[in-house]
């Protein structure tokens, strides 16, 4: 009767072994399914960023290329101005001159 006891007991305990390891081995596998879809999801959400940046520096190089022609076309207005007064100066002169 002791063996019978002691039997049952040990195929109660492997029993228990084998579904506890098949339950770890499935947990396993759902971590692992659940850890590629959190690295795919990161590499998408790195792929945006990345567009994005790149979106950005485009908008900025624009806006730059953009002042850079402004400063120039204001540079040159100036220059225009200064011609324009030195001449008004000049025609002044010669006409304090001839009076």
């Amino acid at each position: 009767m002791k063996k019978v006891i002691l039997g049952s007991i040990l195929m109660l305990a492997l029993s228990v072994s084998f579904v506890s390891c098949r339950e770890a081995a499935d947990k396993a596998k759902s971590a692992t399914e659940e850890a590629g879809d959190a690295m795919k999801a990161a590499g998408e959400d790195l792929e945006e960023v990345g567009e994005d940046a790149m979106d950005k520096a485009k908008e900025v190089g624009e806006d730059m290329k953009e002042a850079g022609q402004n400063a120039a076309d204001k540079a040159k207005e100036a220059g225009e101005d200064v011609k324009n007064a030195a001449q008004d100066g000049i025609d002044k002169v010669k006409d304090a001159v001839e009076n």
